[in-house]
């Protein structure tokens, strides 16, 4: 059984205490929880490391050698540790951050630069997967992650909720028309995802059940989708985050916000378990909550 950094300061204190008793004082422990923590390192190493007698205690030739190492070890430790809170508290390092294109580039690519003039030293490394990767295979601190969360392993922070609304370019309506009921929606065109099956039901009833899009025409990612719908080329459902400005600026049109049920999709920060959250990650994650809040 190895010795326990708790006995190896309890011997050094002891030696640089001259007894048990002052090194109990120093440590604020009892000396019976000295004397044992003592006696355990001794039987670990099977050598005496102190001579007792009443009056003093003094180092043995053995003792002598491995007060020399102890010191080290403790010592090596403290700047270890002293570099990791150096480290916190100047915020530097690397962030590897997964998510989505559409929310890298259109959530996190215009505050980039507003976090990097807050923490100029930390790193950012943006890899877009459209699809639900391993954190730690990817070595990968971060991801955003959109709707119902599955994995157990992975903490989660609610960055906000952001509202689906059904949309269509003004070229599409003035050459197709604009719907008046949802029913009419079966003689549009309709733009929908092709791998990620649960965003094809839109927030809308047709004859009282949920209506589940047949696109005509398909995209892996909303990026895609969204373009394909700024050319006029169908009416489709999507996330406030990645229409926010084409809705301002009246690009897109929203649809049916007379019968839409409201409807907004989760979107989380997650990271794998950890007791302590490197401060960069936890930083960069309430960073973009606080930005997103304009989405709620």
């Amino acid at each position: 059984m190895k010795s326990t950094l708790e006995e190896l300061q309890a011997f050094i204190s002891i030696v640089d205490s001259g007894s048990i008793v002052e090194a109990s004082k120093h440590l604020q422990q009892t000396t019976s929880g000295l004397s044992r923590a003592l006696q355990r390192l001794e039987t670990k190493l099977n050598v005496t490391l102190l001579e007792r007698t009443t009056r003093k205690l003094k180092l043995t030739q053995e003792g002598q050698l491995f007060l020399e190492k102890a010191r080290k070890i403790l010592h090596d430790l403290n700047e270890a540790e002293d570099a990791l809170l150096k480290s916190d508290s100047d915020t530097s390092g690397l962030i590897r951050v997964d998510s989505a294109t559409p929310f890298v580039l259109h959530v996190i690519v215009p505050v980039l630069q507003e976090f990097s003039a807050l923490y100029p030293n930390i790193e950012i490394e943006l890899n877009s997967n459209d699809q639900i990767i391993d954190l730690l295979e990817h070595k990968t601190d971060v991801a955003i992650r959109f709707g119902q969360l599955n994995d157990s392993s992975l903490h989660a922070k609610l960055l906000c909720k952001s509202r689906l609304y059904i949309v269509a370019s003004p070229e599409y309506l003035e050459k197709n028309g604009y719907p008046k009921t949802p029913k009419d929606l079966l003689n549009h065109v309709q733009i929908g995802f092709s791998k990620t099956n649960y965003l094809n039901t839109w927030p809308i009833k047709v004859d009282d059940l949920n209506f589940t899009c047949k696109p005509r025409i398909k995209a892996s990612n909303g990026e895609t989708v969204r373009h394909l719908a700024l050319q006029g080329l169908g009416i489709t459902c999507l996330s406030a985050f990645l229409i926010h400005r084409d809705l301002q600026e009246k690009h897109l049109i929203a649809l049916f916000e007379d019968h839409i049920e409201l409807h907004e999709q989760s979107i989380h920060a997650v990271y794998y378990q950890q007791e302590h959250l490197p401060k960069r990650v936890r930083l960069f994650i309430e960073f973009l909550a606080q930005r997103l809040s304009k989405y709620r």
